[in-house]
């Protein structure tokens, strides 16, 4: 079953009048409060103004019984509205789309109301979430939290499903293609994203997130895709092996193995065969990470340019945000934990291919753009890296998504910061690997 939205394509502003949440009548979930009408307005109409932190789209201020009315319509709508969908019946695209919807009326709250009713402390140790986001982190739980604990097919059809939701509708490129690359022990799926004026583009050979363990090319087109129209270069993305079907060395030994495919097939693919970046968001960080350090040492093409995407780093050791955000924002200590154990089956995590941080040294090392967020639990070894990266004499640039999450790049179809800074990321780094040679 096919599901078209009425509002029409894209994440535009108009779509999120906070209004919407509280005519839940369109969907059948509309409760009036006790005494009649909500006087939601100030006389017919309250202050309504721009909000920086949400991207310029407007939010209304709400005042006296206005304001609890408001909150009590915010918390009915969201309990109706994810006990419905958790327990209807599993018919995949109907099921996204009302996620999808929910969470996009979730951004659409006003702040004053998103900061009290999303259940989160909003700021810890100087950093302040996005109380939006703190909202849709509470509805992720609610509909998502039991694929934490589940078996490792049921962990991946839980990632693919709450990517579809939170990536919204694609951004459009010039052409997309699926085709295969050279692994380690065999070919692997890729998939090959070209700009819309492809011809001389540099080329970025991009690895998806999930711990080594889940994800593939469909969770991560959105992210590609972003990728490949506000850098303005060629993405090829790759399926690498996962665990624990493939532990340790499978992922690293398949990503250097497509990375030197992408370097002789470049030209084919229509891209600057003398621009060839690698990179990845987290456990494709690392990947992007391992793979730029081993074609330094074994004098193949190397990177014109790294991204690193809230990359994992350092496993040999802990640093505070691991247990500052072990719980709450996304991704879990317990998660980290899995993830590793399943990915590293006992091997020594001071090995330099397991934790890049642990390479003897960083010198040589193509430049870096590397990001963080603010709530991340892999903030700090990211930022460490980073730190390392210039010590060694590396150009690098760090920047950390105030008031983000893990996954942010991941979360553009539901939350316009989380768009707004990956439109920024995206744009950092073409220019970055534009200025290399």
């Amino acid at each position: 079953m096919q599901v078209k939205e009425a509002e029409g394509e894209g994440f535009e502003p108009s779509r999120y009048r906070y209004l919407a949440v509280f005519k839940t009548a369109a969907l059948g979930h509309y409760a009036s409060p006790p005494g009649g009408a909500c006087p939601l307005w100030r006389g017919r109409g309250g202050a309504t103004a721009p909000d920086g932190a949400s991207g310029g789209r407007p939010r209304t201020e709400l005042h006296g019984d206005a304001m609890a009315c408001a909150r009590s319509r915010a918390r009915t709508a969201y309990r109706t509205y994810s006990q419905r969908v958790r327990f209807s019946v599993d018919t995949t695209a109907v099921e996204i789309a009302a996620q999808q919807r929910l969470a996009r009326l979730l951004d659409a709250v006003p702040t004053s109301i998103a900061s009290r009713i999303g259940g989160h402390d909003l700021d810890v140790a100087g950093q302040v979430l996005d109380p939006h986001l703190s909202l849709i982190l509470a509805l992720e739980r609610r509909l998502h939290g039991a694929h934490r604990e589940a078996d490792v097919e049921e962990r991946r059809a839980g990632m693919r499903k709450a990517s579809a939701i939170a990536a919204g509708t694609p951004v459009k490129v010039g052409t997309t293609r699926d085709l295969e690359v050279d692994g380690s022990e065999g070919p692997l799926d890729a998939r090959h994203y070209a700009p819309v004026e492809p011809d001389g583009k540099p080329l970025l050979v991009f690895f998806h997130g999930g711990g080594w363990v889940v994800g593939d090319l469909d969770t991560h087109d959105q992210v590609c895709r972003i990728l490949t129209r506000y850098a303005d270069l060629h993405v090829l993305s790759v399926a690498y092996r996962l665990a624990p079907e493939h532990p340790y060395p499978a992922p690293v030994d398949d990503a250097v193995a497509s990375w030197e495919w992408a370097v002789k097939h470049a030209g084919e693919l229509g891209a600057d065969v003398d621009r060839i970046a690698v990179g990845g968001d987290s456990a494709g960080g690392n990947l992007a990470a391992v793979v730029a350090q081993v074609a330094r040492d074994t004098a193949t093409h190397a990177p014109v340019a790294q991204l690193l995407l809230y990359p994992g780093t350092d496993a040999s050791r802990d640093r505070p945000s691991k247990n500052l955000f072990a719980d709450g924002y996304f991704l879990t200590r317990k998660q980290m934990d899995w993830y590793w154990d399943t990915y590293s089956e006992g091997r020594d995590r001071t090995d330099p291919r397991l934790s890049p941080m642990c390479a003897d040294t960083l010198e040589g090392l193509a430049p870096a753009l590397v990001t963080t967020a603010a709530f991340d639990p892999l903030r700090d070894e990211g930022e460490a890296y980073a730190e390392a990266l210039r010590d060694a004499g590396v150009p690098t640039v760090l920047r950390r998504a105030p008031g983000l999450v893990h996954g942010y790049f991941s979360m553009t179809g539901v939350h316009r910061p989380s768009l707004d800074e990956s439109l920024a990321v995206a744009g950092a780094f073409g220019a970055l690997v534009r200025s290399a040679r």
